[in-house]
């Protein structure tokens, strides 16, 4: 607020200063013509634009002054037309801080001017606006240094009124306190009457001006009303308070929510008194209700007593012969009840005979079930165990047999393989081995050709040459038996000798050697000399 002050200042001494440089100065020469040309000068109600727009008459042209102030506005083009002698000043509404403004400007000047030749936007043309906006319950823009914003609460406010010492229209003074509830409204016509009245101003100060205004109702509505009308009716008497004073308020843009009277009292015991003889009359008629009730309850007890006792002997017959009928309806039922207990007994135990009779047959038909099921199952039994004989005896066996034939007949082809590759070798091996005998036969038969050849050319001594070379062989053959022995004990008999028995054993060897080979050792002058040297 201090820098726009100061702003406004600076351009004060500015334009006196322009202002008397301008009066003081003398016309200057060549001024141009600007007849028929039309200027618009923003802001040319006061400062550097009036100025301009007061030269701009001086040479002619159409001026018109666009400003945000009618009053200063028309002032200004009056007394530059009076000035001047230029009857075409003229002044248009603009304020530049509204786009509002500016569109209705221009439609304006559209319509009325045909042309347009020369704009001058004034230094101190968008300084402001004097149009206030209202703003509750949101947010709006504000420029820094420029846009002068305050704040009023529109809460509840809450507020206390005491009237003490206040007399009454019958002039007993009373103490009365009541409670209201205020706020200010958000209407806008109302609001801005609010914000006329209490902007700038704390919570405080706002209760205190509502706190004043429903005081002096109060004390005014007091002055006119009985004690009575006021103890006993308090809420007609909060509503004649709120009724009077919200008129009041509501010029200033206040609401009354609600206003209740809290309490009323007075230091010279009228109140009391009033109750007193209130209180007395009560007690009076109290004592006397008590009375009488008591009397009347003494009446009305005794004829309860006597209908009382009337009832009870009349109850107490009714409850004789009831119980007598009773006794003789119980008799009548208990003869009737056995009657049917041993009916039902008989009908019970003929039942019962019949339901065993028949739960035997039917035990008797689930047995033959059970039996015949038994069979079905045995059956069934006798051909799963066949089918499992079948499954694990005679079909392995069968496959076991069918195997085994398998085996021999392979085997039997084996044997019959083996039997021909074993035929097929034993005769190669005999023809090898027939070669080989006739090929040993043929040597050997060329070889006893040779040695008969031989023996026919040697004669004797060949005989003998291969006698003796065969007779190591024979002995050794003949003794090979021996050689297992480890001593040989030779027994004679009793006749004889071993000595005879040693040479009747050499004596028998020419024998042997002779059908063994065929040669006879006798015959041989060796064997004849050992002989006859013997001998």
């Amino acid at each position: 607020m201090g820098w726009a002050l100061l702003g406004v200042g600076l351009l004060l001494a500015l334009y006196t200063l322009l202002r008397h440089g301008l009066r003081s100065a003398p016309r200057p020469r060549g001024r141009p013509e600007l007849r028929g040309r039309t200027a618009i000068v923003t802001g040319g109600s006061s400062g550097i634009g009036a100025a301009t727009a007061l030269e701009l008459a001086r040479c002619g042209a159409r001026v018109i002054l666009a400003t945000r102030s009618a009053r200063r506005g028309e002032a200004a083009a009056s007394r530059i037309r009076r000035e001047t002698g230029n009857n075409e000043v003229l002044f248009m509404h603009l304020d530049l801080a509204s786009l509002r403004s500016v569109r209705a400007f221009a439609s304006t000047f559209l319509r009325q001017e045909p042309q347009l030749h020369l704009l001058i936007n004034n230094a101190g043309g968008c300084c402001g606006s004097d149009e206030k906006q209202y703003v509750y319950g949101g947010w709006a823009w504000a420029w820094w240094c420029i846009t002068d914003t305050q704040r009023v609460s529109l809460e509840v406010l809450t507020i206390l009124c005491r009237c003490e010492n206040v007399e009454t229209s019958e002039g007993v003074p009373l103490y009365v306190t009541g409670v209201a509830q205020v706020k200010i409204m958000t209407e806008k016509e109302l609001l801005a009457v609010a914000c006329e009245q209490f902007l700038g101003k704390s919570v405080q100060d706002v209760k205190n001006v509502v706190l004043q205004t429903l005081e002096g109702h109060l004390r005014s509505i007091l002055g006119t009303l009985t004690v009575e009308q006021i103890y006993q009716d308090r809420d007609q008497f909060a509503k004649l308070v709120r009724e009077v004073a919200a008129p009041d308020v509501g010029r200033m843009g206040i609401e009354i929510l609600s206003f209740t009277i809290k309490d009323v009292y007075d230091k010279v015991d009228y109140l009391s008194s009033l109750g007193k003889t209130q209180i007395a009359a009560v007690q009076r008629d109290a004592d006397i209700g008590v009375a009488e009730a008591e009397r009347d309850a003494g009446i009305r007890e005794a004829q309860c007593k006597k209908e009382m006792l009337d009832v009870k002997f009349m109850a107490d017959t009714k409850i004789a012969d009831s119980k007598r009928s009773f006794e003789l309806q119980k008799a009548a039922f208990t003869e009737e009840v056995n009657m049917k207990t041993a009916e039902a007994q008989l009908a019970y135990e003929l039942q019962s005979a019949r339901e065993q009779q028949k739960i035997r047959q039917e035990e008797i038909e689930i047995e033959v079930v059970e039996r015949k099921k038994q069979i079905e199952v045995e059956e069934k039994e006798v051909v799963r165990m066949e089918k499992e004989l079948m499954a694990t005896v005679k079909q392995p066996a069968e496959a076991e047999a069918y195997r085994i034939q398998q085996i021999a007949e392979g085997e039997k082809v084996k044997q019959i393989l083996l039997a021909q590759a074993e035929a097929e070798k034993i005769r190669k091996i005999g023809e090898a081995e027939a070669f080989v005998i006739e090929a040993v036969g043929m040597a050997e038969a060329e070889g006893l050709k040779l040695k008969a050849e031989a023996l026919q050319k040697y004669g004797e001594a060949a005989q003998l040459s291969l006698v003796l070379d065969a007779l190591p062989e024979i002995a050794a053959k003949v003794s090979a038996p021996l050689s297992k022995v480890d001593e040989i004990v030779i027994l004679s008999g009793e006749k004889g000798s071993t000595m005879s028995d040693v040479n009747r054993l050499l004596a028998e060897i020419p024998t042997s050697v002779r059908a063994i080979t065929g040669v006879d050792l006798t015959k041989l002058p060796l064997f004849q000399k050992a002989t006859e040297a013997k001998e």
